[in-house]
């Protein structure tokens, strides 16, 4: 690790934390951490930064419920107001929805109680250093950090740190900062561009956010089958593919569409109207999406599969020789 941080009260001087030294991530001296927004990952960073030794200068809750839950997940840190947070904190963390960040990083610059060496961090996965750009105005350092993690509003949630990404976006000569930072929450730094950011973020939320979508459509189908723990049915098979699909993408497809057995996909599309009604739309998108995967050199039993699927809904797909649709 490169130590290129001295740290001096609450001010960054230039590159470097005056008068603090990190050591495998970790600051000899603590850091004052403020965070701004008591949501799943700002509770989550905040144990984090508390985890490695810093100290939590605060949280700032938007709303009554989240007051109570940072309340209860970091009993005895200070609940302040924003400005009053941003005045005292060596490192704000700004973990509020995307939409919110400039504005609220906006309104603590009008307060004027952001201030120069400052690291004002945000961890929207959408945005890059943009909407920081009042923050830098006052001379603070600007720092986008959005961690390649699912969160779950618990106490394990800090665990999940270590070893998770984040994609960082940082000037030159604050990336050091930056690998700091992430380091001391038990991560690795990726380096996205800033016209990148919302490309890295659709790949994220794509994997994680549709995956939650695709298991309990599954877990519907399953318990419709009358099984009594539909997850413990599935877990071990979605592991197994899971791993498998990680380490080798497509290679690793196994089942009816990658076999081209055309009269089990239909057969599962009438089972599904049948039983599972409100699933059949999600195997029939993903079954589509597979297929022209598959379909690639054209084969014939990708067509029967891909001319299996329009039989079911009725919807033509194109001519049968390329095995592609037309739009």
């Amino acid at each position: 690790m490169q130590r290129s941080t001295e740290f001096v009260g609450t001010k960054f001087v230039g590159t470097k934390i005056v008068g603090t030294e990190f050591v495998d991530g970790r600051a000899v001296a603590p850091l004052a951490v403020g965070v701004v927004g008591a949501g799943r990952v700002g509770l989550a960073l905040a144990a984090g930064f508390a985890r490695a030794g810093h100290h939590l200068a605060g949280v700032a809750p938007r709303s009554p419920e989240s007051r109570g839950t940072a309340a209860g997940r970091l009993p005895g840190v200070p609940l302040l107001g924003p400005a009053d947070l941003a005045a005292q904190a060596s490192v704000l963390l700004v973990t509020v929805p995307d939409d919110a960040v400039a504005s609220v990083v906006m309104g603590l610059a009008a307060d004027g109680v952001l201030h120069t060496g400052q690291a004002v961090v945000h961890t929207s996965g959408r945005h890059g250093l943009a909407v920081l750009d009042a923050a830098a105005a006052a001379g603070a350092i600007p720092l986008a950090l959005h961690p390649a993690m699912t969160f779950q509003g618990t106490s394990e949630d800090v665990e999940r740190l270590t070893g998770t990404h984040f994609g960082v976006t940082a000037r030159g000569r604050h990336w050091a900062l930056a690998e700091q930072l992430v380091a001391a929450l038990g991560g690795h730094p990726v380096s996205v561009p800033e016209e990148l950011r919302p490309l890295w973020h659709a790949g994220l939320a794509h994997g994680a956010n549709h995956l939650v979508t695709l298991v309990s459509s599954a877990l519907e189908v399953i318990r419709a089958t009358g099984a009594s723990d539909p997850a413990a049915v599935l877990r071990p098979l979605l592991t197994a593919a899971l791993d498998g699909a990680l380490a080798s993408g497509m290679q690793a497809l196994t089942g009816p569409v990658a076999r081209g057995d055309a009269a089990t996909v239909s057969a599962h599309l009438d089972a599904l109207a049948a039983a599972a009604a409100t699933e059949r739309p999600v195997y029939l998108a993903l079954a589509r999406a597979t297929a022209d995967r598959t379909a690639r050199g054209s084969s014939p039993a990708v067509v029967d599969v891909l001319n299996g699927i329009a039989r079911g809904t009725g919807a033509d797909t194109g001519p049968a020789s390329t095995g592609r649709r037309t739009a």
